[in-house]
């Protein structure tokens, strides 16, 4: 009987890098250690994201927003004209490339909050919380508009492709930033489309993920009781919005945010010290519709730094890398070499311990 060699490649391909000096550097390194992953997508989704990428816009919000139809467009540039001081408006620059079908039409807006004129309901919150309201009405009420990209100095690129195709429409090497994630999607119970592809965003949060979130439903019904209006179609979406929720809004640390997402079992935290107990307890009671079950790996990217995180078990693929200013993240040691052939280390990221790169402390001061 003929035995055929099968590669178990465990869905989506991650990669992220930090360059901890501040220091930007061009699109091409992370386009290139991400096309080593290209058999772990199908071409149904992929996308770029980088900090640092606005330096003569770094004061404003820049809104990256694609259109499914003109009525989107009208209600979305309505809206924005009302409430906010625009900067600057332009096409998002692509290339036009084959192998990717019809687009949405992508425009970019920088913008400050302008409360003399804005809705009344926007006035008395805070920039970053308006801006959040700014991109859930546009998501979920501008009838085919979408907000794929919020940050200050920072943008998504992302759409319906392979790595290499999607990089080569957004011309990724014209850009440097500090720090750049990349994803390459397999997507298995929700859809491929543009709104979809990962990273997924809110504000300077952005989140690339391999893996599946079985507790989905649960995650999404416990951010609505916040405000959040999840429209993307993507479970990775919960994931975006639980960390803007735990860090920004109840000034949790990004450590303890990561430990309420993949809190140890209550048989790893009977084992523990009193105190460790008690703590570890008490994030189970509080934010146990904040726990994200099933196999994941995601990368945050965040404007001060970058986190690594699995799930519980380890049941998606991680490594991580160091050379000099450099650190690396991504889903096979390939991807790491591919970029960096002489790392000072490589190792793989224990289930559940995240994985913390922050910028150096006079880089952000």
């Amino acid at each position: 009987m003929d035995h055929y060699y099968q590669k178990d490649i465990s869905g989506c391909g991650v990669i992220g890098i930090i360059n901890k000096s501040g220091k930007r550097f061009a699109g091409d390194m992370i386009k290139k250690g991400m096309c080593i992953m290209n058999d772990r997508g199908n071409g149904l989704g992929s996308g770029f994201a980088a900090y640092g990428i606005y330096p003569d816009f770094k004061e404003c919000y820049a809104l990256h927003i694609m259109y499914h139809n003109d009525s989107s467009l009208d209600e979305a540039e309505k809206y924005i004209n009302k409430n906010y001081k625009l900067e600057k408006k332009e096409e998002i620059p692509i290339t036009k490339v084959k192998e990717i079908g019809p687009a949405p039409h992508l425009l970019r807006y920088f913008v400050t909050p302008n409360r003399r004129k804005a809705d009344k309901e926007l006035q008395e919150l805070s920039d970053d919380d308006f801006v959040v309201k700014t991109v859930m009405k546009i998501n979920s009420e501008s009838g085919g508009g979408y907000v794929f990209s919020s940050g200050k100095n920072m943008g998504a690129f992302k759409g319906v492709g392979y790595p290499k195709d999607m990089a080569d429409f957004y011309q990724i090497e014209r850009y440097e930033g500090y720090i750049w994630t990349a994803h390459n999607r397999f997507p298995t119970n929700t859809p491929g489309w543009w709104g979809g592809a990962h990273p997924l965003t809110l504000l300077d949060w952005s989140i690339i993920h391999n893996g599946e979130i079985s507790s989905y439903g649960i995650n999404k019904r416990y951010l609505e009781m916040f405000g959040y209006k999840l429209t993307l179609l993507t479970d990775t979406e919960v994931v975006a919005y639980l960390l803007d929720l735990l860090v920004r809004r109840h000034g949790l640390s990004i450590k303890l945010a990561c430990t309420v997402l993949a809190v140890p079992f209550w048989k790893d935290i009977d084992i523990l010290s009193n105190e460790e107990k008690k703590m570890l307890t008490a994030i189970r009671q509080v934010y146990g519709s904040a726990l994200l079950n099933g196999p994941f790996a995601f990368i945050l990217g965040h404007s001060r730094g970058m986190v690594g995180l699995n799930d519980r078990v380890k049941l998606r693929p991680l490594v991580a890398g160091l050379k000099d200013d450099f650190a690396y993240m991504a889903s096979e040691e390939s991807a790491i070499m591919e970029v960096c052939p002489n790392p000072e280390k490589v190792w793989a990221p224990k289930a559940g311990d995240p994985l913390i790169f922050s910028l150096d402390e006079e880089v952000y001061i």
